[in-house]
């Protein structure tokens, strides 16, 4: 099944729905697939630390729907920090994440935007508990690991920043029609 195309963004990317269209039988939750965008960031993968994030990911129970290695190219990232252009850190921090290879991923499941945010902790690594992904890994506020999607609005606009619709793959779990079931 495919997202449902809801526009275009510049450079032919559409945006997608993160709510995308369950593969199940029965009654299940009507929340269980919210999509949302997790990427680990350069010094992330420099750190070898995917495998552990994924495997957080997935004993939290979500779904991984999309996942692939890139150099970021600077029109994505501009576009993902536009909000961010005015700050006095905002050419570091594209030089930064266009340094090194990035590993964009969308996680599937029941309140995954909010409940993913939780996993990361804060943006600043002094302030990020531990257990989170920030409070166990992050070194600095400028090396922090990982980017979460931070609402359902925005991991909408991030997927379709990131992936192209071909590249996601809808999926059936039994875990997730035992867990969900009401």
């Amino acid at each position: 099944m495919s997202f449902i195309l809801r526009g275009l963004l510049s450079g032919g990317r559409a945006v997608y729905r993160a709510r995308a269209p369950c593969l199940h039988y029965g009654s299940v939750a009507p929340d269980i697939c919210e999509r949302t965008l997790v990427a680990v960031k350069p010094d992330g993968v420099q750190r070898r630390l995917v495998g552990e994030i994924i495997k957080r990911f997935e004993k939290r129970g979500f779904k991984l729907v999309g996942m692939k290695l890139l150099q970021a190219p600077e029109g994505i990232l501009s576009e993902h920090y536009h909000d961010l252009q005015k700050k006095p850190f905002y050419p570091a921090l594209i030089h930064y994440m266009a340094s090194g290879p990035v590993v964009a991923m969308v996680w599937e499941g029941h309140n995954v935007v909010k409940s993913s945010r939780l996993m990361v902790g804060e943006t600043d690594s002094s302030q990020a508990k531990p257990g989170t992904v920030r409070g166990d890994f992050s070194v600095h506020i400028s090396r922090n690991v990982i980017h979460a999607s931070d609402s359902v609005e925005v991991a909408e606009k991030e997927i379709g920043l990131w992936f192209h619709r071909a590249e996601l793959v809808s999926w059936e779990t039994n875990d997730h029609i035992d867990l969900y079931q009401v």
